[in-house]
């Protein structure tokens, strides 16, 4: 859902301007890192019920336990949206200033970010809903929840940037608001939604307060997911801030593509969502030997899935790039970066479901390490490529590549090792 409203967002800032499109990139991922700290968190959580769930499923009783895990999510998210969105508002514009070269991209992400940053709390608990729905495996809300995000922010976008129905036209920050008035519109349908449909025996209903010892214990699972997510994005700031080095209209085509990029993403996430569940389901219901089965099943249907998608992206890129901005010149140099996403995608395709279901097994430290190691090299392929050599954002974007082949195959040399079949979650 958050790489929807980033799509969103940059359809429309690409009708006003390239530094408001280079500026909603550095920004956006800016907030998505901050965004990954609660999602890290409700991904354990994910983990947590997921396992619960198998064994309650196993047993035929325990169900409740999913309810007590799910509030203590509320509380520790809760507090930690506030923490966050205090230190985003002293520490951004320092931060963003060091990093930053271009005034003009500057400012406006500042802009974004103070506007971006109260959808926080929001965003956090629309979060934490999807993990409860994602493990148990009753997944139909997601589906509406989106269709009423995206819708939001679609109309909000085109009332706030370019001041339709009265509106001031607000620009970059009406695109910020307008995401955040959608994340509080997806929050309150996940309550209603919750509230009139959500099975009793859950015990969602039933207020739990904060137990310490269950706290703890979630965490101890979460906190590792929480950092990996966040060097997972991590990655995306640092190939913006090289290409911000190179010109605005380099940022602006690395957006457009990153957009656009976030279309099959948004399928390998889910089935790499779906894989961890299953791995973590099938793990509580004490059927080890059913993992590998699961994951290849998920690989062919995300194949089937993506492989076509990017093969109309690649044999129709002016089109393509057009639903994301108007302007002649940023389309026709944006094409050879579209075709480079691409091929770079077909590799996310493995490499997420491979990793989310390392994640399944609940050894979470495992995926920060898997994580950090592919971080390393590349950063070393940024500098050396887009800090050293300053090519072509085209060519840049191999480093997606790079960055996906070394998480492919560490996490496929871990589950095939087979370690995680004891875990205790």
């Amino acid at each position: 859902m958050e790489e929807l409203l980033g799509m969103t967002d940059t359809a429309f800032l690409g009708r006003v301007g390239e530094i408001e499109l280079g500026a909603s990139a550095i920004a956006g991922v800016y907030f998505t890192i901050l965004y990954m700290l609660g999602f890290g968190f409700s991904i354990g959580v994910q983990i947590i019920i997921g396992r619960r769930n198998g064994e309650a499923c196993e047993r035929g009783t325990g169900f409740d336990a999913m309810g007590r895990v799910f509030w203590q999510g509320v509380w520790f998210l809760a507090g930690l949206a506030l923490v966050t969105m205090l230190l985003s508002y002293l520490l951004s514009p320092p931060l963003l200033r060091g990093l930053l070269q271009s005034e003009n991209i500057f400012r406006a992400s500042v802009v974004y970010v103070n506007w971006r940053i109260p959808g926080l709390l929001f965003a956090f608990m629309t979060a934490l809903f999807r993990a409860f729905y994602v493990g148990t495996r009753e997944t139909k809300s997601l589906t509406w929840n989106s269709l009423v995000l995206v819708a939001s922010n679609i109309f909000l976008d085109w009332v706030l940037i370019f001041g339709h129905l009265g509106a001031p036209a607000m620009g970059i920050k009406g695109a910020a608001l307008a995401s955040t008035i959608a994340e509080g519109i997806s929050f309150l349908f996940f309550v209603v939604w919750t509230f009139f449909t959500a099975d009793r025996k859950y015990g969602l209903q039933k207020l739990v307060g904060p137990v310490w010892k269950e706290l703890r214990q979630i965490f101890s699972t979460a906190s590792w997911v929480m950092l990996e997510y966040v060097l997972n994005v991590s990655v995306w700031l640092l190939f913006f801030l090289f290409i911000e080095h190179l010109g605005e209209e380099d940022l602006a085509i690395a957006n457009i593509v990153r957009s656009i990029s976030e279309v099959p993403f948004v399928f390998s996430a889910a089935f790499a969502s779906t894989a961890a569940t299953l791995v973590s389901n099938i793990i509580g219901e004490g059927h080890p030997e059913g993992v590998m089965p699961v994951i290849r099943r998920v690989l062919v249907l995300c194949a089937v899935t993506m492989v076509p998608l990017l093969a109309v992206f690649a044999i129709f890129p002016h089109w393509i790039i057009s639903l994301f901005t108007d302007i002649p010149s940023l389309i026709q140099v944006s094409v050879p970066t579209l075709r480079v996403m691409c091929a770079a995608s077909l590799l996310t395709l493995p490499w997420n479901v491979y990793l989310q279901s390392v994640a399944g097994t609940g050894n979470t430290r495992v995926c920060l390490r898997i994580d950090a190691v592919a971080l390393c090299i590349y950063a070393v392929y940024c500098t050396v490529i887009i800090g050293i050599l300053k090519s072509n954002v085209a060519v840049c974007w191999t480093a997606d590549g790079v960055y996906a082949l070394c998480i492919w195959i560490q996490s496929v040399a871990y589950i095939h090792r087979k370690k995680w079949k004891d875990k205790v979650v």
